[in-house]
């Protein structure tokens, strides 16, 4: 049976309860859930500055929100339906059912409900929000170091690594949470930077040392699965340093030679980061569409740190802030939203019985996250109108996610194209 056949036959509908089929639908499925309601209420904050949409009242700032929900919301569900598909199956053990991990989801999709919802209300409220998330990363945390410690293979260094960035990710959340209530606006947003790099970044860059090789070297033979420890440790202790590199900036405020010593290790790190993309085989993989957009995000990621580098120098030599949160979003948009494109799109493929391939639709996604990615560095340039290209950034992103979430968001409620369980 066709693929085109399978959509219509009726046995083969959407429905609720193919969520709880495998992992991957129920984590992903929420996680589009999330994405698409935190892009669009950024999109609707941005149009409200530029003067087109209704004024909203806040009770917590913006800013805030759009860090914490973007850092913490929609990224642990899509890590739920890789690590509880794949995990299992690098440490040979048998991971829980959708059914299991629901409650753990359902509380985080809950819980940032709230916090959107809350931060025009009261900041309470919000902080009621992260509560529900706080416990939700929490008992998905327990979940994944249960898998970690049944487990028997003697190689668990990248489990350990994502376990570890797991429980990092729940402190911050926690740390957000008890500086909202006391005021203390600054160290959220640390706390919130802290939960990028030491949670995020550290997940990403674990997978990606894990599975990027693995990817290339079937398509691409010339290029080996190299991927020495060595490499993963560099990748760690640039993410280490970034974690701790804000609170380092709030307790050091204009001491030249930190900003001198932090500009040259991100353009030393950045470089590092980018030799290791051509290394993998950036250029060897842009023959192929889903390699490449694998690559491009990790490259990106060099370039992003390679960024900070040159803007922590310049700032030093001029003695002002250059290119402000340019760095930041080149690494979560340009990186990580590159990455998460590529590995959802490749799992969702892989796991509903159709080609896995990156089609004209997504491919043409891909390069318009490219485009948003350099309008929102764009509008850190002095003297250009900053408005008007973070409305068009943000409109772009949540068209680019509407779109892309409704195709696969489709895919998650319905059996597999090939007809076999999962």
């Amino acid at each position: 049976m066709s693929v085109g056949a399978a959509e219509d036959d009726p046995s083969r509908a959407w429905h609720w309860r193919h969520l709880l089929l495998a992992p991957h639908r129920l984590g992903f499925f929420l996680a589009m859930v999330v994405l698409l309601a935190a892009g669009l209420w950024w999109a609707a904050v941005q149009l409200q500055r530029s003067g087109a949409g209704p004024n909203l009242p806040y009770a917590v700032s913006p800013s805030l929100v759009h860090a914490t929900v973007m850092t913490f919301g929609f990224m642990p569900l899509f890590f739920s339906g890789f690590l509880f598909t794949a995990g299992p199956k690098w440490m040979r053990v048998s991971g829980p059912s959708a059914r299991r991990l629901a409650p753990v989801l359902l509380a985080q999709v809950a819980g940032w409900s709230l916090w959107l919802c809350g931060s025009h209300v009261n900041a309470a409220f919000a902080a009621t929000g992260l509560s529900l998330a706080v416990m939700g990363l929490g008992g998905m945390t327990t979940m994944f170091w249960r898998l970690i410690l049944a487990s028997h293979e003697e190689d668990l260094l990248h489990a350990r690594t994502v376990g570890a960035a797991l429980a990092v990710g729940c402190l911050c959340l926690i740390g957000i949470g008890a500086s909202l209530l006391t005021g203390a606006d600054t160290a959220a947003r640390l706390f919130a930077l802290t939960g990028l790099w030491g949670f995020i970044v550290v997940v990403f860059v674990a997978v990606a040392h894990r599975m990027i090789p693995f990817f290339s070297a079937p398509p691409m033979p010339a290029v080996q699965a190299w991927r020495p420890a060595s490499v993963l440790a560099l990748l760690l202790a640039a993410a280490a340093f970034e974690a701790s590199a804000g609170w380092l900036d709030a307790a050091l405020p204009g001491y030249a030679a930190w900003q001198i010593a932090r500009g040259v290790l991100e353009l030393a790190a950045g470089g590092v980061l980018v030799w290791i993309a051509v290394l993998w085989g950036l250029f060897k993989s842009l023959r192929i569409r889903l390699l490449a957009m694998l690559h491009v995000g990790f490259l990106w990621l060099g370039l992003g740190l390679a960024l900070s580098g040159a803007s922590q120098l310049l700032g030093w030599a001029s003695s002002s802030v250059v290119l402000p949160l340019a760095a930041l979003h080149a690494i979560t948009m340009g990186a990580l939203g590159s990455l998460m494109l590529a590995m959802v799109t490749r799992v969702s493929c892989g796991h509903a019985g159709r080609s896995v391939v990156a089609d004209d639709l997504v491919w043409g996604l891909f390069w318009l996250l490219q485009v948003a990615t350099l309008l929102r560095i764009a509008a850190t340039v002095p003297g250009w109108k900053a408005q008007p290209l973070l409305t068009a950034t943000a409109l772009l992103w949540a068209g680019i996610m509407l779109i892309w979430g409704l195709r696969y968001g489709s895919w998650y409620g319905r059996p597999r194209a090939d007809g076999r369980p999962g």
